[in-house]
């Protein structure tokens, strides 16, 4: 079962010259996001994006960056733990352009 989550809302960004192919972020991604392709990283699935932020913290070369905890993937877990409706906040000043 592959997730993916509203097209085109997530905040993962991804530099590729920047990328210095360790493929770490192959490895802590939940989702395969990433994938090593002729030794170089490439995002393969942006939209199954859960913003946890593993890929961001685990990049040495500071390749990718990530809002960590925001967006759909956090409003639905934290609709879940408090019982309450899932609310990203996208309609926020920073995130007008990737609502959910």
């Amino acid at each position: 079962m592959t997730l993916t989550y509203l097209k085109d809302v997530v905040t993962l960004s991804f530099s590729p010259s920047k990328c210095i192919g360790c493929g770490l972020c192959t490895m802590v991604c939940p989702h395969g996001v990433f994938a090593m392709k002729e030794k170089e990283v490439q995002i393969v699935n942006r939209d199954a994006c859960m913003e946890c932020g593993a890929c961001a913290l685990n990049c040495p070369a500071k390749a990718i960056e990530v809002d960590a905890g925001v967006g759909c993937a956090a409003a639905i877990i934290t609709g879940w733990i408090t019982g309450g409706e899932p609310s990203c906040d996208c309609a926020g000043p920073q995130k007008k352009s990737r609502c959910c």
